[in-house]
């Protein structure tokens, strides 16, 4: 049985709370957010090729939009390893297509994990450590392994996963039955799951043999993979636009999760760099030239560093300066910035800001 784990870079995302840094021509994961020279993509398949047979076993599912900006970043990655999307059609799609190709190319039994570009890891010894295991359950048994973060505040923004039965060890790690997937609940819930347990964030990684997912999306899915399987790629804007966790893992009884804690954090929105660059000597987050008074809890970013970022008497807000675009947002209303790229679009004086 096949135990070399094929990895995939889920690279077709927008970013869009990451505007206005992230935009068409380069999103976030083309963007370096943890202070290091290496966008989030870059450091994804470092990660990665590490953990397989080098660069020949990595492959990555993007966009038309951006598949010349990952070709850059990712100069090393084979060609025929990039697969490249007509249209984006949620991460169904991207998972059911990439699995027809790798099991095309190495075989039903070949291991394959997923995941998406912008992730952060704290801890690569204890990621690897994981994924051997993962490697190790999904190559052993019919299973859809999904790894599950140790939750450390009861989230309201991430979905959690309900371990049930345990059915055994992997390279040391306890494997569990999943008894059901919650999308984002509300925090009174998200503190009755953290005191039980039992439940661990939904971190939207996956690894299993590329047989066992594609009967269970002729099962569950039908509408996905079948047309895939008759048509090829060309059929891709006529796919219904579903996310895997929605399309199988909600249904499949073949959901196994690995309960985990190596560092992590799906970076979503701009109070992410708060998470990981936050110091106790300074009172705000700075990645710009800032002069402030009376301002604390502020995360400041400016891409040019000949610009000044002057404040006076503000607390908790995000303010990102990048080229013609100045942002000013309160950290607690992150995530409605989609609606103001949803007004810019509807106006053609701004086309040239998204």
């Amino acid at each position: 049985m096949n135990t070399l784990l094929f990895p995939v870079i889920l690279a077709g995302g927008k970013g869009e709370r990451f505007w206005p840094l992230s935009r068409k021509d380069r999103p976030k994961q083309f963007l370096s957010l943890d202070g290091s020279s290496r966008s989030l993509l870059q450091a994804t398949a470092d990660r990665l090729i590490e953990l397989g047979g080098g660069w020949d076993s990595l492959w990555v599912i993007t966009s038309s939009q951006i598949a010349e900006g990952v070709r850059q970043q990712l100069p090393d990655l084979p060609v025929k390893n990039l697969l490249i999307e007509s249209e984006g059609r949620d991460t169904a799609a991207a998972v059911a297509w990439t699995s027809l190709e790798i099991k095309q190319r190495y075989g039903e039994d070949a291991v394959i994990g997923f995941f998406p570009a912008d992730h952060w890891i704290a801890n690569q010894e204890a990621f690897a450590h994981t994924l051997s295991a993962a490697t190790q359950l999904a190559a052993s048994t019919a299973a859809i392994v999904t790894l599950g973060i140790k939750p450390t505040f009861p989230s309201t923004g991430y979905g959690y996963i309900e371990q049930g039965e345990k059915i055994g060890s992997f390279n040391e790690l306890p494997a569990y039955h999943v008894n059901r997937f919650t999308e984002k609940p509300d925090r009174e819930t998200a503190e009755t799951f953290l005191s039980t347990g039992r439940f661990s964030w939904n971190s939207g990684m996956f690894v299993f043999r590329a047989g066992v997912v594609l009967k269970e999306l002729h099962t569950h899915a039908p509408e996905i993979i079948e047309p895939l399987e008759q048509h090829g790629p060309d059929i891709y804007p006529q796919l219904p636009k579903k996310s895997i966790d929605y399309a199988l893992m909600e249904k499949t009884t073949l959901a196994y999760v690995l309960p985990v804690d190596f560092g992590w954090d799906d970076l979503g929105d701009w109070n992410a760099i708060e998470r990981l660059l936050k110091t106790e000597e300074n009172p705000n987050v700075e990645l710009a030239t800032h002069v402030g008074l009376d301002t604390q809890g502020a995360i400041i970013y400016a891409s040019n560093p000949e610009d000044v970022v002057v404040t006076i008497g503000l607390e908790d807000v995000v303010i990102v300066r990048d080229r013609n675009v100045t942002l000013v947002v309160k950290k607690e209303r992150t995530q409605e910035i989609k609606q103001i790229l949803k007004i810019l679009q509807s106006d053609s004086r701004f086309t040239d800001l998204l």
